[in-house]
């Protein structure tokens, strides 16, 4: 996705989480159920770290943490929120093509959330994305990944939803609205239109939100995806009828 993509979003990003994935605990708690045999100590890679909640909460774990993401914006929360917390991790600019390029030694798990992928521009860049990230996997190395169930999504058409609650964070109030048009075709870009209304305490309203493209996938693809890089999939919650889904899947010994 371009680089510049969730720079402003990322002011306001924490509105748009549910609230238990806002904490390093609370991220890092939601997703230790998918690291079945990655021990403390592990090398472990973020590489969609947005605002940095489950690198650091991982890193305040044990595990020997990188995050990057292509947002400069969100790498900066990053180093921020690991500052913060007193977390020690590597942070980088970095889009998924250029993975190889770090120089980094090789992960024993690699995650990829929030529904991050669907921003790679049609099943060549997902799957050179996938690539990538297989790249910097060891043999044996677990990938995790998330994502929004586009089946669902495309089968409702064009949206609009506001919230119907004020959003509080750090005494902050605000109300998010979401708008989403999709292409005719599954290979066309679709759009996302993200805004938060922050609310002051004498009524003011200031708004920030940005455009953002995506080039949604079947579960069925994703699969044919993990497998085309070399990846096998091991474990899925994807149920047609709920709306977000995790996947796993690891690179062959």
């Amino acid at each position: 996705m371009p680089a510049d993509d969730y720079n402003t979003l990322a002011t306001v990003y924490d509105w748009i989480v549910p609230e238990a994935l806002t904490t390093p605990a609370g991220s890092s708690e939601a997703f230790l159920p998918y690291m079945e045999g990655v021990d403390a100590g592990a090398r472990v890679l973020d590489c969609a770290a947005g605002t940095g909640s489950l690198a650091v909460g991982l890193a305040q774990r044990g595990f020997d943490m990188t995050a990057t993401d292509a947002s400069a914006g969100m790498v900066e929360r990053t180093r921020a929120l690991a500052a913060a917390n007193g977390a020690e991790l590597d942070v980088r600019v970095c889009v998924w093509e250029d993975l190889g390029a770090q120089g980094f030694e090789p992960f024993d798990a690699v995650f990829c959330v929030g529904n991050s992928l669907a921003h790679a521009p049609g099943r060549e860049a997902r799957r050179a994305a996938l690539r990538a990230m297989a790249g910097v996997m060891r043999p044996g190395a677990l990938l995790v990944l998330t994502s929004r169930n586009f089946e669902q999504m495309r089968a409702e058409k064009f949206g609009l939803r506001v919230f119907d609650h004020v959003v509080v964070r750090e005494g902050r109030r605000g109300v998010v609205i979401y708008s989403w048009w999709l292409g005719e075709r599954w290979e066309d870009p679709h759009g996302f239109d993200v805004a938060v209304a922050l609310v002051g305490d004498g009524g003011e309203v200031e708004t920030l939100g940005e455009r953002l493209h995506f080039w949604p996938f079947r579960h069925d693809d994703l699969d044919d995806d993990l497998q085309a890089v070399g990846l096998l999939p091991e474990e899925t919650t994807y149920e047609p009828d709920v709306g977000n889904y995790v996947v796993t899947a690891r690179r062959p010994r």
